[in-house]
């Protein structure tokens, strides 16, 4: 089904939704409603296969390999996707610049070698217009301060080579900011950010970079609320009140957000959304452990490679699930806390062990739109949500920058 915005770029929420009140049977049709509406996902940590030659993202994968391909993209009508440039802790000598360039370079490779299908978008405008000429929106998020190894100059350079958001810390501590953790909180180190983050922020709002408040911990994110100009972003975050893991964002947290104008994209990893599904997760990890293990033991193990045979054993030895019900419960509770302008996706493809039931791959999206509308979200609702949350936000990012740009 050709995509309405193919033909009314910039348009928005509002001509699409004109077009998707009723199918031809004269009732709504959310799959109808899915193909035409703009949909964006902020976070997929696929770009290691990026850098394997052996892997051809044009062709079709089992969902135990990746979650993401393009043919399956197509299939579930995602348009746009944010690829995660993001590699573990390292030691501050350079690596981590190294390795991110690398991620960075393997993205725009990708879209170099496919012009007539991939489009790479720096700006919310671009997004627009490669959806538009039916191409793939590609973009990058480099997702953890370490990256920058304490240089406001390599946030320039990503800046300069496409990235458009900057998750400030992963699992752990940066020289500059707190971080939530993942498995447990760790002990505070610098109560929020330093002075130093802050100027990393401003920084960031002087770029049009989005600041990325995932896997932050929670005074690192109210410091960033006081220091920012432009609205944040949230690439990978569901609701504390659902599931009381650090990673989720309390009811607080929420509405700060929609009161900066910010956008919390919901994560869809199990392990973060149920606990129930959390603890069983753990188990099973545990009963594992002894393969992952023999993997990371070997000291000239490549990131990528790891993570192909990570993906191997679990595919093999599948997770835990938890019920889409549940995740549709975290939008529930966003939209009713923060509001329908203030919520979009933030999936965590390919970095996370454990998908919803029926959102097992890209290929299961039409789901989660489909169950928006049972539970009596409007269409408008649904394509914001969609999407044009995302893009209201870079939009806003983009005016900062500009404002900034005049004001010096």
């Amino acid at each position: 089904m050709q995509r309405l915005l193919r033909t009314i770029i910039g348009l928005g929420s509002v001509g699409c939704l004109a077009a998707c009140q009723t199918s031809t049977r004269g009732a709504l049709d959310p799959l109808e409603l899915h193909q035409r509406a703009l949909v964006v996902d902020t976070h997929a940590d696929t770009t290691p296969f990026f850098q394997d030659p052996e892997w051809d993202f044009l062709a079709r994968h089992s969902a135990g390999e990746t979650h993401l391909d393009l043919p399956r993209m197509r299939e579930g009508g995602l348009d746009a996707q944010f690829w995660s440039i993001y590699m573990p802790r390292r030691d501050g000598d350079g690596r981590a610049i190294r390795e991110a360039l690398q991620r960075i370079d393997a993205v725009r490779e990708l879209a170099r070698r496919h012009p007539d299908q991939i489009a790479l978008a720096t700006s919310a405008r671009e997004l627009r217009e490669a959806v538009a000429a039916g191409k793939l929106a590609s973009l990058m998020g480099v997702e953890g301060g370490h990256m920058i190894e304490n240089q406001l100059s390599m946030l320039r350079v990503y800046h300069a080579l496409g990235v458009r958001y900057l998750t400030l810390t992963h699992s752990f501590h940066t020289d500059w900011a707190d971080s939530s953790g993942t498995t447990s909180v760790p002990k505070p180190e610098h109560g929020g950010l330093t002075d130093f983050g802050r100027e990393v922020v401003r920084e960031m709002n002087r770029l049009g970079m989005m600041v990325d408040v995932s896997h932050v911990a929670d005074a690192t994110f109210w410091d960033v609320l006081e220091t920012t100009r432009a609205p944040i972003l949230a690439s990978h975050s569901s609701c504390r009140s659902i599931a009381a893991h650090p990673r989720n964002m309390s009811d607080e947290m929420l509405r700060a957000v929609a009161a900066n104008g910010g956008v919390v994209m919901i994560n869809f990893y199990s392990g973060y959304i149920d606990l129930e599904a959390n603890a069983a997760i753990k188990a099973h990890a545990e009963r594992l452990a002894p393969q992952f293990n023999e993997l990371r033991a070997n000291p000239n193990a490549e990131f990528r490679s790891l993570v192909r045979a990570s993906k191997k054993i679990s595919a093999q030895h599948p997770y835990p699930q938890a019920p889409l019900d549940v995740l549709l419960d975290h939008f529930d509770h966003a939209i009713a806390v923060a509001g329908p302008n203030h919520v979009g996706l933030g999936s965590d493809w390919d970095g996370i062990p454990s998908m919803p039931q029926g959102l097992e791959d890209v290929t299961g999206l039409p789901a989660l739109t489909a169950g928006l509308l049972e539970r009596g979200h409007s269409p408008d609702t649904v394509i914001r949500v969609l999407g044009e949350n995302l893009l209201r936000v870079m939009q806003a990012n983009e005016r900062v920058a500009q404002e900034l740009a005049v004001s010096f």
